[in-house]
């Protein structure tokens, strides 16, 4: 039987798919992809707003630090009253009836 030189073992062919420089958004519902521009203590989500501190391993691999407190509070609690407005409709409608 002939070794195949093509086909790549199952590390090898996920290497390939790795995004290096890039960290995920740790919101469980958003996990984008985020490209911090080198050298930035911080970066925001897009979709989803929040925001991390960046550490830099190496000037070209960043990995998240940790959230910012006070904007990642500030969109939670934004999202609990949205929620509350809406059950509480929600009820309000269901005693009209």
């Amino acid at each position: 039987m002939a070794n195949d030189t093509e086909k790549l073992s199952a590390s090898e062919s996920l290497r390939e798919t790795r995004t290096f420089g890039k960290v995920r958004c740790h919101n469980p519902s958003c996990m984008e992809r985020l490209e911090p521009s080198p050298g930035v203590d911080h970066i925001k989500c897009a979709t989803c707003g929040m925001e991390y501190r960046i550490f830099w391993v190496r000037p070209d691999l960043p990995r998240i630090r940790g959230p910012v407190w006070e904007v990642n509070r500030k969109i939670a609690a934004e999202a609990l009253a949205r929620k509350l407005e809406t059950s509480g409709n929600k009820s309000k409608a269901k005693e009209g009836v």
